[in-house]
């Protein structure tokens, strides 16, 4: 694909210097970036700038990453820390992107406030799909593209498509390994290749964050952990279903013997959550314990070593199983398959994964996929067939050999139907639904049966 043609008003010189941008959201993320600088991911620069977003709903409420436990730790590997926050306000950094009349104004604005100059730009970026990251890539039109991945959703097809103008710019996904044998879909519209970060240098920069952790509860022994994610938030679930999740987590875990529970909920989560698990511990006679600090989970898994990690389908659940070797249970995952709409909502494939990857807590039993990449092929070309059209055969392939009583609940008949793949309704009756006498009378018949049976 042809790259188009410079249309910075700050055109990098011969002998500019290099300036690379690292945005983060995430303490994650943050440490993401620093394994994959300390392992030569990314090339010398004359400089590298942290660039730090807080993207919650109301960012006044909720601690910035660099000034969570065990930042500090991260800040070393950057000659300076930025805010995209301070910048933009009283803008949202999820909700602003500049007018394109407006974008040679910005990027004058951006050299100025933080000291770029007429350097060459670099940037690494989360989330390409949404601001502020796209943001950044309009701003910055010169600069090449690095997407790292922050958690599952690099396996997921890219969530809408993106201007050739951004795309095409895009290098290489840097990933973690977190499911081994499994290649991300994200970006590969545009020919652009994953790289894995490697996980010594993960473990070696979660092993830092850790060990500056303080305030950790004690436990008499290795506890269960149960992970919260606020899913009601993200208008998933309801509160009360959210609620009722946790409580299943707490039962589940009970139920497999652990005595000793540690719950770790969203830093944003309602504070009554905690207060109705408590209710609940007491009522089973259980040691709970309510982690309130905003840290990674993975601190808990260095410092406390877990018996059991239980979630939904939060990334730390693989990271737990993938780099720690903790044993790790999800439930309500069915229940997201369901409730998740538009098909195309980028969570669905992280559900996937992790349903079918991951035994249920309340079926110890239950056993993996038996074709992960074929699946999440499957899934991810019904999620985005104009972006990804080259994966057909393989959704055919895996729907005509494994579509059975269990695997439906990762499709939609519907969604099967509109795209002709196996398993939707045939091309012949497709009409029924549509017929308006058919639908009289079956609602008739229906209204017959409730007077029959009332």
């Amino acid at each position: 694909m042809t790259r188009p043609a410079s249309t910075s008003v700050f055109p990098a010189l011969p002998g500019a210097r290099t300036t690379q941008i690292f945005y983060v959201s995430t303490l994650y993320g943050a440490a993401t970036v620093a394994a994959a600088i300390d392992s030569g991911c990314f090339d010398g620069a004359d400089r590298r700038l942290l660039l730090v977003s807080n993207n919650a709903a109301i960012p006044e409420t909720t601690p910035a990453l660099d000034t969570m436990p065990g930042f500090e730790q991260l800040r070393d590997r950057f000659d300076g820390v930025l805010s995209w926050n301070d910048t933009i306000a009283p803008l949202h950094p999820g909700g602003w992107s500049p007018r394109p009349d407006d974008i040679p104004l910005w990027e004058r604005q951006l050299r100025l406030l933080w000291g770029l100059g007429d350097d060459r730009v670099e940037l690494a970026v989360e989330s390409i799909q949404v601001n502020p990251a796209q943001a950044l890539a309009l701003l910055f039109q010169d600069a090449p593209v690095t997407v790292y991945a922050d958690g599952l959703m690099s396996y997921g097809p890219t969530r809408n498509k993106i201007d050739p103008l951004i795309g095409t710019r895009v290098r290489r996904l840097l990933h973690l390994d977190l499911v081994p044998d499994l290649k991300p879909l994200l970006l590969a519209e545009f020919g652009v290749e994953p790289e894995i970060v490697p996980d010594a240098a993960f473990l070696k920069v979660l092993g830092e964050l850790a060990g500056s952790a303080t305030g950790l509860p004690e436990c008499a022994e290795p506890p269960a952990l149960l992970l919260g994610q606020y899913l009601s938030a993200l208008e998933i679930l309801t509160p009360q279903q959210e609620e009722d999740l946790h409580v299943r987590m707490l039962r589940g875990a009970v139920a497999r013997g652990h005595r000793t529970v540690v719950f770790k909920p969203h830093p944003t989560a309602p504070a009554r959550w905690s207060r109705l698990l408590e209710r609940e511990a007491d009522r089973l006679d259980v040691e709970l314990t309510v982690v309130d600090t905003p840290l990674l989970a993975e601190t808990l898994y260095e410092r406390m070593r877990p018996a059991l990690v239980v979630g939904c389908f939060s990334t730390a659940l693989l990271t737990a199983s993938a780099f720690y070797g903790i044993p790790v249970a999800r439930t309500g995952t069915e229940l997201l398959l369901n409730r998740l709409a538009p098909y195309q909502n980028s969570n669905r494939v992280p559900v996937t994964v992790v349903d079918a990857l991951l035994p249920d807590l309340e079926d110890p039993e239950s056993a993996p996929a038996d074709d992960l990449p074929g699946l999440v092929a499957a899934v991810g070309f019904a999620m985005q067939p104009l972006l990804r059209p080259d994966l057909r055969p393989a959704a055919e392939a895996y729907l005509a050999r494994h579509l059975t009583e269990h695997t439906w609940r990762y499709f939609k008949r519907r969604r099967l139907t509109v795209l002709g793949l196996p398993g939707g309704v045939p091309s012949q009756l497709a009409f029924i639904p549509r017929n308006a006498t058919v639908r009289r009378v079956a609602r008739r018949a229906r209204s017959l049966k409730r007077v029959a049976l009332g």
